[in-house]
């Protein structure tokens, strides 16, 4: 699984969809994922990152390396988008094992950049 910022945020909260999906991969021995970059776009410095700093002790935190950038900006390119951040996300999934899920309030975007990526899923939050 690989969760956006969306997905990273729901995730941390208890009693939600996302924290529920994202306990049952658990379960199922699978990997959660989150981009470097997605940290930026949820943690603020304040005391609500303590939920996210719990939930990211049990995931796997991929940093976005040369060769990350230069294929999100070529999926970029391919589909037509702008979402930065969405792009390095569905790299991720790209590279991740799969079947993959993308736990994401975007899906529709995701799904564009995701269409020719075989294994990897996406799920709204």
């Amino acid at each position: 699984m690989v969760l956006d910022a969306e997905g990273l945020s729901q995730g941390a909260v208890r009693g939600t969809e996302a924290r529920s999906t994202i306990n049952a991969t658990r379960r199922a021995g699978k990997e959660i994922r989150v981009s470097a970059v997605t940290l930026t776009e949820v943690l603020r410095g304040r005391p609500r990152d303590a939920r996210v700093h719990a939930l990211l002790k049990l995931c796997l935190v991929k940093p976005v390396t040369e060769e990350v950038g230069r294929t999100a900006g070529e999926l970029l390119g391919r589909s037509r988008r702008d979402d930065t951040v969405d792009a390095l996300v569905a790299v991720d999934a790209a590279e991740a094992p799969v079947p993959v899920e993308i736990l994401t309030s975007d899906p529709k975007d995701l799904t564009v950049l995701t269409a020719e990526m075989p294994g990897v899923s996406v799920q709204a939050v």
